[in-house]
């Protein structure tokens, strides 16, 4: 596994595709660090100063949730940049003729798609530190104040919240890569599947009572790490926060970090669930596929 591993990696680190993700990383940091610079200045510098680089809003401007980092990873960046990294993973190998080639290597099956898998994963993990790194060296000389302990530990848990968030969207691209042999249906898929999670439910979650809304935005992965991210970056909001993603109206109350785990604890599960359940099928399904050299 080791292997493909290194040679995933290798050709992710040399594809023009990788290039112009990284580009879209440093416009995403520059947009974020610009809306949270604005947002702060007109809120003041009171409670988690240096968190808010991450979850502050330009005030008065239209859509200005969407330009807030974690609304924007949760909504567009990570799935997009998870379906960009899976979606040709296996298929391109079949239409190439070179998984064949590959298999017939003294390498196990499984070492294959497991190697694709934790390439993928790697190489966002990579784009989304680099994405905090910018954003928290240059807020922090923007705005002045170091990082208390309880916000690092915040942000290292919104990392790895992240990095599970992005394996599901990689894993969902891979089952797609697997059972269909064409790249462009198998983005296709993709694309569909993130529209109707990102925006589909949240239409119809509009259109019905609010219990009800609550319940359906539980089925969505965009919406349940939107929650999440928002309770571990945000310790102001209450222990009441369902489906507000940002919300300047709600008074002060600061959740502890053991608070806001015991909450983001379910939506971790789930997250951590849907991403094994979509990888476990694109393994049986991959594993048990006939390979043939034509």
């Amino acid at each position: 596994m080791k292997t493909v591993f290194r040679k995933e990696m290798a050709d992710h680190f040399s594809s023009i595709r990788v290039f112009i993700m990284f580009l879209l990383t440093l416009f995403i940091s520059g947009l974020a660090l610009f809306a949270a610079y604005q947002g702060i200045r007109g809120t003041g510098s009171g409670g988690f100063v240096f968190l808010r680089l991450f979850t502050t809003q330009i005030p008065d401007f239209p859509f200005a949730f969407l330009l807030i980092f974690g609304n924007f990873n949760a909504l567009f960046f990570i799935p997009i940049i998870g379906i960009i990294l899976g979606f040709d993973s296996i298929n391109s190998e079949q239409s190439g003729r070179t998984l064949s080639r590959i298999l017939s290597q003294p390498i196990f099956r499984d070492s294959v798609i497991n190697g694709k898998f934790l390439a993928s994963i790697a190489t966002l993990s990579i784009m989304i530190v680099i994405s905090v790194l910018l954003i928290s060296g240059f807020g922090l000389r923007l705005i002045g104040v170091p990082p208390s302990s309880e916000e690092i530990i915040r942000l290292f848990l919104y990392l790895v919240l992240a990095i599970i968030y992005g394996g599901f969207w990689v894993g969902l691209a891979m089952l797609f890569s697997v059972l269909f042999r064409s790249t462009a249906t198998s983005i296709l898929f993709s694309l569909f599947v993130w529209i109707i999670f990102s925006f589909g439910v949240f239409i119809v979650a509009l259109a019905v009572p609010a219990q009800t809304s609550s319940l359906l935005l539980q089925f969505s992965p965009n919406w349940l790490f939107a929650l999440a991210s928002g309770v571990l970056m945000q310790p102001q909001l209450g222990a009441g926060i369902v489906l507000e993603l940002v919300s300047s109206t709600i008074q002060p109350n600061p959740l502890s970090l053991g608070q806001s785990l015991l909450l983001v604890w379910p939506h971790l599960t789930l997250l951590v669930s849907i991403t094994l359940i979509c990888f476990a099928i694109s393994y049986i399904v991959f594993m048990k596929r006939e390979i043939r050299s034509t």
